[in-house]
């Protein structure tokens, strides 16, 4: 396989003159402000179309969730799928085929990351001799023959933190926009449906990670209840085949089959995003917590995952499934997946904290709150808290009750389908976007680049405050200039 790996060169690219203060930025200006800022991503930045989290401005550090190499690119948002759909959104708002090809780079990065199981890790690395440690589809040809190596290759795909969701619906998207025409970026994401599919568990639910279908026999569907008994002391089991709530695996998955199903004209996504949905209304606790837990084990009983996440109903997981719930309401038009709510919200509602916010975990039964010490003894206590995690989460339940009362009140004729796969529609001018397109212009450095200080986070090897690049920061850029030029310019192509 071609490997090209950009380093950093300095260019002589002088900053482009500042607008005035009184005056908007004119389309060209924004038009020659984003095609420098993506030149300068795309060709000093990028791993073969793919991207980390942060760079040092000079490049003598960068990371994703950790520190990398040079020749590492991520996957978790707001890794390469991020900054590869900005890109996309700036061919769908001005027609320019450069950022279409930017895109399709990006594309192809995730093609060269997918593992054999159908998914992507967090990372995938380009290195040729670290490769050899990952089962990529890629490599399949030059894989060892023995059996023993081949099982020694990472080959675990990850539903956590929308790692395989994030990349898929990228994929799609560029599949389409390329009119199911690029052989593989289109077997990719046929061939990672597939896997999804078969890794659905009977009950509709999808695991954290998986690298294998599951045994159907080893998961007979049951409606959530709760242990007779549940141990207070960490068990440290491997809870990657759980039934998975928690950071929004669920919503993430059963979004995503509903753009698979729209961009492929294919009903058994379609099947499959309803399936989840039905598995959200099995795992609903009953009373006196009609709410839901962030895992459940085979016996659909909330379980432990990592040291601090213990079995429990949670208030934060809890709001995004009902915010689910109503999504699938929207997407599919059946009224099934608002009965539920009621009961959740009421029941959270009496069970919000002093301060109006919701503690993520609630005791099983008796509802009391649960937090953990620093040293991660379980506790009723709220003094000594881990300042990793959430223990405490804000409360949306009055924005989950009045969606609900709208869409409630829907009547039959008045009922809309909504959509999972929207290309942008052309946006209208404003201030807010007048003013943003302009401070970018300004701020561009004479690479291109929108330089920023880093923050303070654990693990990095940037220090906080020092010039930096974001991933996050580039691709929002990308598509405000991009609407900027959509809306100011009669032009441009609103595909």
């Amino acid at each position: 396989m071609h490997h090209r790996l950009y380093v950093f060169v300095a260019i002589g690219f002088s900053p482009m003159p500042a607008a005035s203060a009184s005056e908007p930025v004119s389309v060209d200006e924004a038009a020659t402000a984003l095609k420098r800022g993506a030149e300068f991503f795309h060709t000093q930045v990028s791993i073969q179309g793919g991207y980390l989290w942060r760079y040092a401005s000079d490049f003598s550090e960068r990371e994703g969730e950790v520190p990398a190499s040079p020749t590492t690119a991520w996957v978790q948002p707001p890794g390469t799928p991020s900054v590869g759909s900005a890109y996309l959104t700036a061919y769908e708002l001005t027609g320019d085929g450069y950022y279409l090809d930017a895109a399709r780079e990006s594309a192809l990065a995730l093609v060269h990351g997918q593992l054999e199981s159908g998914g992507w890790d967090y990372r995938i690395v380009f290195d040729t001799a670290e490769r050899k440690r990952f089962a990529y589809r890629a490599d399949g040809a030059s894989r060892p023959a023995s059996t023993n190596q081949n099982k020694k290759r990472r080959n675990t795909t990850t539903l956590d933190d929308n790692t395989t969701q994030a990349a898929l619906s990228f994929l799609m998207r560029v599949d389409h926009a390329l009119k199911f025409e690029h052989t593989e970026i289109h077997e990719a994401a046929e061939y990672a449906l597939a896997s999804l599919l078969a890794a659905q568990y009977p009950n509709g639910a999808w695991p954290q990670r998986f690298d294998a279908p599951p045994d159907a026999e080893r998961f007979p569907v049951k409606r959530a209840s709760y242990p007779d008994s549940w141990s207070r002391k960490y068990p440290n089991k491997d809870y990657r085949s759980y039934y998975t709530f928690n950071d929004n695996t669920m919503a993430d998955m059963i979004e995503l089959m509903f753009l698979a199903a729209e961009i492929y004209d294919e009903p058994r996504y379609d099947r499959a995003g309803r399936r989840g949905g039905d598995f959200i209304l099995l795992a609903q606790m009953p009373e006196p917590q009609p709410g839901w837990a962030q895992q459940y084990d085979a016996k659909m009983h909330p379980a432990w995952a990592r040291k601090f996440e213990p079995p429990s109903v949670t208030g934060a997981e809890s709001q995004r499934v009902m915010e689910t719930l109503l999504r699938l309401f929207e997407l599919t038009g059946d009224r099934k997946y608002l009965e539920r709510l009621p009961r959740a919200l009421a029941y959270f509602r009496r069970s919000q904290l002093d301060d109006g916010r919701l503690a993520r975990f609630f005791e099983l039964k008796t509802n009391r709150p649960l937090y953990f010490t620093k040293d991660y003894r379980l506790t009723y206590s709220d003094a000594d808290m881990p300042t990793h995690y959430g223990f405490k989460s804000g409360n949306r339940l009055d924005e989950i009750s009045a969606r609900f009362e709208r869409l409630t009140a829907t009547t039959e004729s008045q009922k809309h389908r909504a959509t999972a796969f929207q290309k942008p529609n052309r946006p209208m001018m404003s201030e807010k976007l007048t003013a943003k397109a302009q401070k970018l212009v300004q701020t561009q450095d004479e690479r291109g680049a929108w330089v920023e200080p880093a923050p303070n986070r654990a693990r990095s090897k940037i220090p906080t405050g020092t010039p930096s690049l974001g991933s996050r920061t580039f691709a929002a850029n990308v598509v405000a200039l991009a609407q900027y030029i959509a809306a100011s310019s009669p032009n441009a192509s609103a595909l």
